[in-house]
């Protein structure tokens, strides 16, 4: 699996100064994290998931969550499990035939409703289990996650790994009197549980109901002040260089793509704030998410003089591009995070710009 395989060779050759990387769900945990991208969800009610992953109907999906939560009605819950069941079952078939290999996979999530779910669907999955990448469990809370992640560790084995993506999107988060409280529980809980954790995810829809507020297609999640004081405090709390986790940009709730201003503001704020990757619910959005998210030539360069430089015989260097100075100690954990995403987005060569690449034709 790759970024951009809807694009020829010679126009990968034409646009990267360096190429994106293959990876699947047994590369390096550290850089798996950063491998996201555009994660599209689909209501596990949702007839052909298999057929759907084997035609690759949806160009450039890298990861996949099949939802059992808010995409399923109540009354829904037990046809949802058996029709999960039941497609992964038979793509696992597929893998065993040796119709296709996991990398022909893109990174598969279910998320769940609580722990009994959870484990009702691994036993009754059996081997089928190593398709998936791990659970999205959401409105996670210090209370009830030690539980849920007591049993992803349980699942998880160095040969088939399985990793957590919790949610926040309760109301002790999004509450300004419990908020903080409850994400320094969290924080610690997720610690204990580190090697567990891919991915931090934020429930902007979630958060937004809680006011009756519903953003328009011309808003950002940044817009929506509730919103945006929210996501500061889960950036400040999660993304310490201390003992970080990569968090995923919310979702973008509108399908319509002929209007592309607020979608590409908001991944830019996103990507600005420090996030990578995004929640989509809608394929044609998965171009502009990992367009957005490939590293400019100019980031890159910086940021491996910055890594190359922290040996302690410098303090602060003048950018090869003259337009800035690259403190070493205060810029390392960017340039960093710049070179584990463009292992796996690429870096741009210096004539070409992000919207370049989402305006470049698609040819599936």
């Amino acid at each position: 699996m790759r970024f951009f395989t809807y694009f020829y060779d010679d126009e990968i050759e034409h646009l990267f100064y360096q190429k994106p990387q293959n990876f699947n769900k047994y590369s390096n945990s550290e850089l798996l994290s950063y491998g996201l991208g555009a994660t599209l969800y689909m209501p596990a009610t949702r007839l052909n998931i298999h057929q759907d992953i084997l035609s690759k109907k949806h160009v450039g999906l890298t990861s996949l969550v099949i939802d059992l939560e808010d995409a399923v009605g109540d009354n829904e819950v037990g046809a949802a499990e058996k029709l999960l069941i039941k497609e992964l079952l038979k793509l696992h078939g597929e893998l065993i035939k040796q119709f296709l290999s996991i990398e022909d996979f893109p990174l598969m999530f279910i998320r769940i409703r609580n722990l009994e779910q959870l484990k009702r669907v691994i036993e009754q999955l059996g081997d089928a289990c190593q398709l998936l990448t791990g659970a999205v469990l959401p409105k996670f809370s210090a209370d009830s996650g030690k539980e849920l992640l007591r049993e992803i560790k349980s699942i998880h084995t160095d040969e088939h790994p399985f990793y957590a993506m919790p949610i926040l999107e309760s109301s002790r988060i999004i509450h300004k009197e419990t908020r903080i409280d409850e994400l320094m529980k969290i924080k610690r809980l997720l610690d204990e549980y580190r090697d567990n954790i891919l991915n931090v995810r934020i429930g902007a829809t979630d958060f937004s109901g809680l006011y009756g507020i519903r953003r328009n297609i011309d808003t950002t999640v940044y817009d929506i002040v509730v919103l945006r004081d929210c996501i500061g405090d889960i950036i400040n709390v999660f993304q310490r260089s201390s003992c970080p986790y990569v968090i995923s940009g919310p979702v973008w709730e509108y399908f319509k793509t002929d209007n592309l201003e607020g979608f590409i503001r908001e991944i830019r704020m996103d990507i600005a704030n420090g996030l990578t990757g995004k929640t989509i619910i809608h394929p044609s959005h998965i171009k502009g998410v990992q367009a957005l998210n490939v590293v400019s030539f100019e980031q890159y360069i910086d940021a491996c003089n910055i890594v190359n430089a922290a040996t302690g015989d410098l303090g602060v260097m003048k950018s090869d591009f003259s337009n800035k100075m690259n403190e070493i100690k205060p810029h390392y954990y960017w340039a960093r995070k710049v070179i584990l995403k463009s292992q796996l987005y690429g870096v741009l060569n210096d004539e070409f710009t992000n919207i370049d690449i989402i305006q470049k034709e698609v040819y599936a």
